[in-house]
């Protein structure tokens, strides 16, 4: 059996479909897999960590600012569908899944126009522009988030699936986390970050968390940076004397499950990888989305969250000391919150969504 996964530029993306990939080797054990991407987007680097090949093709976004730009675009997704095709023709899969970004279009319309199955899933409460082109193409749209419903035309395509997550955060619970890192029963734990790069916004304003709730009795604070702003940020809290104590300053968070199970609140953007990952792991949230995301897609994540009790939003205007810490002790000093909160998590995602798209696939059972 031999599957392309096409999709790439964020991690959302990428994991969604390598997490659809895994399913498909555990249940095939002579399964191949291929991912096609392009050389800019995360998935050059993430996707064979994950242990699958990759071929490559060249493609971009429209510019929505210049549009004489688009000129360019479209003859270079033109010659990316063609590489496509060729890729596809040596490789004859079995089916083509694409999980979104730009890489997905020329990928799918190739796979189409050759008479290959497509399946297309998508992450987010509002759809990408490539997802909703590329309806035409496939033969079921799995969806996140039953929100997605009213941007599809064809509904009766759509699959409400969830989306999937690794398998690394099911591995897990609450009391092995925390053992682990060596926390109480009785510790209150603050996660917050702002995605792989960090965000400026939210570190500057989780600066007066720190200064707030620094050497507090039993609360501890693991505050990850991201790349860009660690220095900064280790400087400001060395100035000021804050550095240690009950703060633990991260620059990267490679084990993000063993944090997420650790965790009785959790600070963070709302995109589609994150919002699944915090909703899995049943996590009351405070959900500041980003602003610069395409078509304001995180605001919309974070209100699906925030519609069934899941999370609270504080949109990146209104976000300062007072926004914060304020939601921080409200949620913090209600416990019967927080426990309705986290079971709240449980109603807009699905734990076994990898397993409900592969058995939506169809694909012929290993005797």
């Amino acid at each position: 059996m031999r599957i392309v996964m096409t999709g790439g530029g964020t991690g959302g993306h990428i994991y969604a479909a390598t997490a659809i990939a895994d399913r498909i080797c555990e249940k095939h054990e002579d399964a191949e897999i291929l991912f096609i991407g392009t050389t800019r987007g995360l998935e050059r680097e993430l996707v064979p960590q994950q242990g699958y090949p990759i071929e490559y093709v060249n493609v971009s976004g429209l510019n929505r600012k210049a549009l004489w730009k688009n000129f360019g675009v479209i003859r270079q997704a033109y010659i990316a569908k063609k590489k496509a095709k060729e890729t596809l023709e040596a490789f004859a899969p079995d089916a083509v899944i694409g999980t979104g970004g730009y890489v997905s279009g020329p990928v799918i319309e190739a796979a189409h126009s050759l008479g290959i199955k497509c399946y297309i899933h998508e992450q987010n409460a509002y759809p990408g522009l490539t997802n909703r082109l590329l309806e035409r193409c496939a033969e079921k749209v799995f969806i996140s988030f039953n929100e997605a419903r009213r941007y599809f035309r064809n509904k009766d395509k759509l699959v409400f699936t969830g989306n999937p997550v690794r398998k690394e955060f099911f591995e897990s619970d609450r009391a092995a986390a925390r053992a682990e890192l060596c926390i109480g029963e009785n510790e209150f734990v603050l996660l917050t970050f702002g995605g792989s790069q960090g965000s400026k916004r939210i570190n500057d304003a989780m600066l007066d968390v720190v200064r707030f709730y620094h050497d507090m009795r039993n609360i501890r604070i693991y505050f990850v940076t991201g790349n860009r702003h660690y220095a900064e940020i280790e400087n400001d809290l060395k100035g000021r004397k804050l550095e240690d104590g009950n703060i633990n300053l991260i620059r990267y968070l490679p084990d993000m499950p063993k944090y997420l199970h650790a965790a009785d609140l959790v600070i963070g953007r709302a995109g589609a990888l994150t919002l699944s990952e915090i909703m899995v792991c049943n996590k009351p949230s405070i959900l500041i989305p980003s602003p610069i995301a395409t078509r304001n897609h995180q605001f919309h994540n974070a209100m699906a969250a925030a519609n069934i009790g899941a999370a609270t939003v504080i949109e990146e205007r209104e976000l300062n000391r007072s926004t914060l810490i304020r939601e921080i002790e409200r949620i913090r000093n209600n416990p019967e919150l927080m426990h309705e909160m986290g079971d709240a998590c449980a109603r807009l995602i699905k734990r076994d969504a990898a397993e409900i798209i592969y058995e939506e696939l169809k694909l012929n059972k290993p005797e």
